[in-house]
């Protein structure tokens, strides 16, 4: 299958999950994770009906928003703080806040460009040493600590689960949304909960029913990654 025909799959796809969970498909974004994919990708899963793309390096996405319009960009992955400057002006929700410092420099560069940056915060649910993110344990802690940013709006949660069986997947995905209801009760001025991030290629029905509202498709909408040789020799 070609990518608008992946993209009308996934879309059937949601509408059947959300149906059989009484939810409504119409409050879910579907992101199409188009990190390692050409240009022509995008734009073809653009006329094709997609709108939100989500990218995780600095470089490779400010090339891609040069050459593509009228599309809205979320940051998915690590960002450094260095390099925050880079994307400040240019994505709609940065989905991988983690870390203070991190914090402390998305709003001080929205603070110049006088922009109330969105953002989620990447939550470690399996504690992988292999992977970013705040411990649960630490969520309510930092929450407080980013609490007086006034240039940062919070909108929600995003997590990466450990890549195991369907069951333990279901009960990270639960455990999240735990998270998320217990942070949508915190009342700072810069909260404002409305989003779930997690479920991607091969869990995101599942994700759909444990209460994602906002879902990162790369494979499933363009196919395998696409690495050119000088990007493997740089990894």
């Amino acid at each position: 299958m070609g990518i608008a025909d992946n993209i009308s799959y996934i879309n059937e796809k949601i509408k059947s999950v959300c149906e059989l969970c009484g939810r409504d498909s119409g409050d879910i974004i579907l992101v199409g994770v188009s990190k390692t994919h050409p240009v022509e990708k995008i734009i073809e899963a653009k006329n094709a009906g997609l709108y939100v793309f989500g990218e995780s390096k600095v470089q490779e996405f400010i090339k891609k928003y040069e050459e593509v319009k009228d599309v809205r960009w979320h940051f998915i992955g690590h960002l450094q703080k260095n390099k925050v400057k880079y994307i400040i002006d240019k994505v709609e929700l940065i989905h991988s806040l983690d870390d203070y410092e991190l914090a402390l420099e998305v709003n001080k560069r929205a603070e110049k460009i006088n922009k109330i940056m969105d953002v989620l915060i990447q939550v470690n649910i399996g504690k992988e040493q292999t992977k970013y993110g705040v411990y649960e344990e630490e969520l309510f802690d930092f929450c407080k600590r980013i609490s007086g940013l006034k240039n940062i709006r919070i909108k929600g949660l995003m997590c990466i689960p450990p890549n195991e069986d369907i069951d333990k997947t279901r009960f990270y995905f639960k455990r999240m949304k735990f998270l998320y209801e217990e942070v949508k009760k915190l009342k700072y001025d810069n909260f404002d909960i409305q989003y779930l991030s997690m479920g991607m290629t091969d869990d995101f029905d599942i994700a759909i029913e444990e209460g994602a509202n906002i879902l990162r498709v790369g494979t499933g909408i363009f196919g395998e990654r696409y690495y050119k040789k000088e990007d493997i020799n740089n990894e």
